[in-house]
């Protein structure tokens, strides 16, 4: 399992010794900087309310536009570029819809590992401390929680 933490700091001494601090109080390990970056894809994600347009209307625009790929659900629709292609991807399709509901660059992962519940709880508390920072910006991990521990949390 393996967790991305982004940081914006004015005094990377003590951000990264917090977040050193964070990992061994529950039991992970800090490892090198981009030491786990081959596990994600990062990603430029756009997102629109599903009043948009039909999935094919939707998936067309994205293809148009230049995105890897669209993901439509009841949700609304989902559209995914590469980091490289972004910008580009991102102002077509802003051309084309208006503007999105959100529109970030993120880690996805290229693989999820499942884990228990014993852990899964242990692991919420470092994404919950690691989030109480103020100079953590972002937390992204390859994790997946069963829907038991998912309830027991809230």
């Amino acid at each position: 399992m393996a967790l991305i933490v982004e940081a914006l700091t004015d005094n990377r001494n003590r951000t990264g010794g917090d977040v050193r601090s964070t990992f061994s109080k529950y039991g992970g390990a800090l490892g090198e900087p981009n030491s786990v970056t081959f596990m994600f894809d990062r990603m430029g994600v756009m997102v629109y309310p599903k009043a948009k347009g039909s999935a094919d209307d939707m998936l067309e625009a994205a293809i148009d536009a230049g995105f890897d790929e669209c993901v439509s659900d009841d949700e609304g629709h989902e559209f995914l570029v590469s980091f490289d292609n972004y910008g580009t991807a991102r102002d077509a399709l802003e051309k084309k819809l208006g503007q999105p509901q959100s529109a970030k660059i993120e880690w996805r992962p290229k693989t999820m590992t499942p884990v228990n519940d014993d852990n899964g709880e242990t692991l919420i508390k470092l994404v919950d401390a690691l989030d109480d920072f103020d100079d953590v910006q972002h937390v992204f991990g390859n994790y997946e929680l069963s829907d038991a521990l998912m309830e027991k949390l809230g």
